[in-house]
């Protein structure tokens, strides 16, 4: 009986434990929609117009330059997006870019953080061809080399910049917003863009003068070697331009989104499309759209930039979904 009672007891002490836990829980859901309702409201024309003016036409420029770089780097990413895609090579934006993080922890503990392109993008090429050349007798397969290079600069890259902190102190800061992206794409230097310009217009002409020899190795190297066409020499083209785009795109989105923009814009067109160029040119206009969007928003709400653009590439590429099923049943 005695046990019984204390029992009853233990039950009635622990009840406004459970209603205070329950209530805590309806207090977070409330405020995750009120967060939500926030970020959903446009807010009034006026302090739209206001925000993007001081962001895009204010005296420091840092705004359009950050558009000019998104849009310039989503393009590059796109063009070259469906032909990874469809080599079967979506995630070499993955280890590319994590050795670029190895690369970029290196330049910080040696002191060339304002020079750090001139570390980054040759490790990144380098990568980029070790890791897409063919090889027949290779001992360590493709996806293999990809994963041990991945947890490898990842590895590396963490423990140097806690061995050897940066001159903010905060590691955790620096690590987060170089493998997520930061607020860094809206305070561009001028070399910054001028450097983006410039390779972006080298990535494009390239693609579009060797636009029937990119097409005829995504599709067939075996048939396209037999016709004379130097099919290895083209794949390393292409390794080259995906690395160059790869260190363009890590002010943007950071380390870990950048398969977002060569992923997202192309899996998208692929639900509506089915020639090759037509997915070319869709992939492009959308992942276009979706950084000029997720940069606006970004600066409108104070959001992550990278993190805002890959929310707008995963929602365009759902309903991209639903519109195919819809004309497939057409």
């Amino acid at each position: 009986m005695n046990v019984l009672f204390s029992l009853v007891s233990v039950m009635n002490s622990a009840a406004p434990q459970t209603a205070a836990g329950g209530s805590s829980f309806l207090d977070t859901l409330a405020g995750i929609g009120k967060k939500l309702l926030e970020l959903l409201n446009p807010g009034s024309p006026k302090e739209i117009s206001e925000t993007l003016n001081y962001f895009i036409f204010g005296e420091n420029d840092f705004g359009r330059n950050a558009l000019i770089v998104g849009v310039l780097v989503a393009l590059c990413s796109s063009l070259l997006g469906v032909t990874l895609v469809l080599k079967r090579f979506s995630f070499i934006g993955d280890g590319l870019s994590h050795a670029a993080f190895g690369a970029m922890s290196v330049a910080a503990v040696m002191g060339l953080a304002n020079q750090r392109m001139l570390l980054i993008l040759p490790v990144t090429i380098l990568t980029a061809v070790l890791l897409l050349r063919p090889r027949k007798n290779a001992k360590i397969a493709g996806d293999a080399g990809l994963a041990m290079i991945s947890v490898g600069a990842l590895g590396i890259g963490y423990l140097l910049m806690n061995l050897f902190p940066p001159k903010s102190g905060n590691v955790s800061a620096d690590v987060c917003s170089t493998l997520f992206g930061s607020q860094s794409i809206l305070t561009l230097k001028t070399f910054d863009v001028w450097l983006c310009i410039i390779m972006s217009v080298v990535v494009v002409i390239w693609f579009v003068l060797c636009y029937n020899r990119i097409f005829a190795v995504t599709f067939d190297e075996v048939f396209s070697s037999a016709t004379g066409m130097r099919a290895n020499f083209y794949n390393m083209l292409i390794a080259v331009i995906t690395a160059i785009i790869i260190v363009l795109a890590m002010n943007l989105v950071g380390s870990l989104l950048i398969s977002a923009l060569v992923v997202f814009p192309a899996l998208s067109a692929m639900r509506v499309f089915k020639s090759f160029r037509s997915v070319v040119i869709c992939s492009a206009c959308v992942s276009v759209l979706n950084t000029t969007a997720g940069i606006l928003f970004a600066m409108l709400k104070s959001t992550p930039v990278g993190s805002t653009i890959v929310v707008f590439d995963l929602l365009v590429f759902f309903l991209f979904s639903i519109a195919g099923k819809i004309m497939r049943k057409q």
